[in-house]
């Protein structure tokens, strides 16, 4: 049975990680409107991506024979100033994140859950993947500057981006 207070956190990073995804498909919308059609399949991977870390805690919970309380999901922000406004934004709210799953862990250490901080390791190591990832974006953003010939090479590399989900869900991806 899972600790009331680690299955309210849980169900409270369910709630941010399909905000997330909702917030990345909002990316993709503003980046398809200014026809960045790679950068626009990044954030529609990324936004796949948030639901698959959604769908790991919302099994893990169910598994430890706990209950998914699912939340309204805020609304995202929809306009932005330019492709690396967006990507600076992907990069804070990734650091916000960590942020949320270092939280989970203090609260499951704190609780003494020794299986939810187990399970949390594969999010703590996701977490620096997906910094570095919009990291690396943001940093070539800046070295392309204004140069849209620098812009439209970073948009054909974004859009090689493939998501691959795993086969099981509970599996390590």
């Amino acid at each position: 049975m899972m600790n009331e207070k680690v299955q309210e956190a849980f169900n409270n990073q369910i709630n941010a990680e399909l905000f997330s995804s909702y917030l990345y498909l909002s990316m993709a919308a503003y980046f398809d409107d200014i026809n960045l059609v790679g950068a626009s399949n990044w954030m529609r991977c990324q936004a796949q991506e948030e639901v698959l870390h959604a769908m790991k805690l919302f099994t893990f919970i169910n598994d430890r024979q706990g209950r998914v309380h699912l939340q309204s999901i805020e609304a995202p922000e929809v306009e932005w100033n330019s492709a690396l406004h967006v990507f600076q934004d992907a990069y804070k709210h990734e650091q916000k994140v960590t942020s949320l799953i270092n939280d989970l862990v203090d609260i499951s250490t704190q609780e003494k859950d020794h299986a939810a901080v187990q399970f949390l390791q594969w999010f703590i190591k996701e977490q620096v993947e997906e910094e570095a990832a919009a990291d690396e974006v943001v940093q070539q953003l800046k070295l392309a500057g204004d140069h849209g010939a620098g812009l439209f090479m970073i948009d054909r590399e974004l859009g090689a981006r493939i998501f691959t989900p795993p086969v099981d869900i509970r599996a390590e991806a």
